[in-house]
């Protein structure tokens, strides 16, 4: 299906029923579909086409959902960007992409008018909210938007198509757009409405941006696939979190990197059980420990996954199944037969798969794998061969079909003849009372291959000693692992995902290790 005949099989089925509450508004299946329509012809009548961008300059608002449905209708492409980009940050997007158009709003509307007047393809630029009409050269989206009549004939818009170029933040490099095929975007909510067992009673929360591929994948695909509801808030607090979920009644709950560490160590409370969430839903995978405290002190469950906006079929635990510590559990599978996603892993150098047990490349296959990065040959032979998807991510698997996800290529630490993961050593870093997260990565050594260096942002009220964190990492790690060098900062540079940059941290300074607290220079002797 397209998105277009996904979204009217879900109004077909109950257009009375609430579909998505956002920005103070709530909407039906009906009234939203309405909505969608209305905005499609909005653009045809501004000159948008089939296959044209749009770039989507904007905070979770329902014209974002407008926008992005009514453009798939019409067969038109949408671009989300960054909103904490700036000029030159977007104007590559808007020039890489060939935008047509943008979409912003009044608060962001001096950083991609900017932007746009660095890109000539740019021709339509659109402002929501009631600025839009009082500023030169912009057309007011609300206006515009009323006075459209709704679409009566859906162009001819095929599943195959791209719905959405997702640029991928990345850690090197300038960002890739992935292309996003209806065909991803429908199977992708039908496999989580599956792996999550939803129903329409369902109240989809989350509290990512709509440039980020999981609100597009999970929440917003998984309501609709499921009959249910999506509620939106703008960003994730902390402190604001557990009051938004009991606001919102949520029972399914899509979370990201750093989300579920910090939650865990805010202070407990006696209405931590005071929810309605029956599952939490995300990626990375966590220790066993930390899983089982966090279900019992929230009274929920969580499942967790790999996967990445070239494709959301990785794997996935099983709700109430039995885990692997450490595992991202099994291939997910489609609930229609013929669906099929693999995993297996692939030698580092030659690409050629490997047997069970064996740390290397993970690779995908299955029907929803992006068709390739826009415009971007080099990257295309490098990722896609033969079907499987080239993932960049090691890992191995099991004899059960369990992943193990280890690094990123990229972040592999060579010391002294050992092979040490990053994440490995992030992970007990982070389980730290006094740590609220951290970033590990690989500086030069005096010796030749590399030394560990650990950055350290402190959980609030807290002060972590450095001495005490190298002692807390070797009561859990070889020796060999536990980092020498260590730097406390207030906060880390992130991708959108709320990945840590360590490119940034790589190249912000020539001396990495100046200032840094240095264990051997401390006299700390670990063997």
């Amino acid at each position: 299906m397209s998105l277009g005949q996904f979204l009217e099989q879900a109004v077909a089925r109950n257009p009375s029923k609430t579909f998505i509450e956002i920005g103070g508004q709530s909407q039906t299946y009906g009234e939203f579909y309405d909505g969608v329509l209305k905005t499609a012809t909005m653009f045809l009548e501004l000159g948008i086409e089939k296959g044209d961008r749009v770039c989507l300059f904007l905070p979770n608002c329902i014209e974002y959902v407008y926008s992005w449905f009514g453009l798939s209708l019409i067969g038109a492409i949408a671009v989300p960007v960054n909103t904490a980009y700036k000029r030159d940050e977007t104007a590559y997007i808007l020039n890489n992409a060939e935008a047509k158009g943008v979409v912003s709003d009044p608060t962001l509307a001096d950083v991609v008018g900017a932007a746009a007047d660095l890109a000539p393809c740019v021709t339509i630029r659109l402002l929501r909210g009631a600025d839009g009409a009082a500023r030169d050269g912009w057309t007011d989206f609300n206006a515009a938007h009323a006075n459209a009549q709704p679409l009566q004939t859906l162009p001819e818009v095929s599943h195959q198509d791209v719905s959405m170029l997702v640029y991928t933040s990345g850690t090197t490099g300038n960002p890739k757009g992935v292309q996003v095929t209806h065909l991803m975007y429908v199977a992708a909510g039908q496999g989580f409405a599956h792996w999550t067992q939803a129903t329409p009673d369902d109240r989809f929360f989350t509290c990512l941006p709509y440039y980020h591929a999981n609100i597009q994948y999970y929440s917003t695909m998984g309501a609709i696939a499921a009959g249910g509801t999506l509620v939106v808030v703008d960003r994730f607090s902390a402190s604001r979190f557990w009051g938004q979920v009991r606001d919102a009644q949520a029972t399914v709950v899509n979370f990201i990197g750093m989300m579920m560490p910090v939650l865990s160590k805010n202070a407990p409370s006696p209405d931590d059980k005071d929810n309605t969430v029956r599952l939490f839903y995300g990626s990375p995978s966590f220790p066993p420990e930390f899983l089982a405290e966090f279900e019992e002190r929230f009274a929920t469950d969580i499942i967790v996954g790999f996967g990445m906006t070239e494709t959301c079929f990785g794997t996935i635990e099983g709700i109430r199944e039995d885990r692997r510590a450490g595992s991202s559990g099994r291939p997910r599978q489609h609930p229609e037969p013929g669906f099929e996603n693999q995993v297996r892993i692939a030698d580092q150098v030659t690409g050629e798969h490997v047997g069970l047990d064996t740390v290397g490349e993970i690779t995908i296959k299955n029907p929803a794998i992006m068709p390739g990065y826009w415009r971007n040959d080099e990257q295309n032979k490098e990722s896609l061969r033969d079907g499987w998807l080239y993932t960049g991510d090691l890992g191995w698997v099991d004899a059960d079909g369990f992943l193990y996800f280890v690094d990123r290529k990229k972040d592999i630490i060579r010391r002294r003849g050992e092979n040490i993961s990053s994440q490995e050593v992030e992970n007990v870093i982070k389980r730290n009372p006094n740590v609220l997260d951290c970033a590990v990565l690989a500086v030069p050594s005096e010796l030749g291959e590399d030394e560990v260096k650990a950055y350290v942002t402190p959980r609030q009220g807290a002060t972590p000693d450095p001495s005490e964190l190298v002692y807390w990492c070797a009561d859990y790690l070889a020796y060999f692992k536990v980092p020498r060098y260590w730097e406390i900062r207030d906060e880390l540079p992130r991708t959108p995902s709320l990945r840590v940059r360590k490119d940034v941290l790589r190249n912000e300074r020539e001396d990495l290790i100046a200032g840094c607290f240095d264990r051997e220079a401390a006299g700390i002797k670990l063997r």
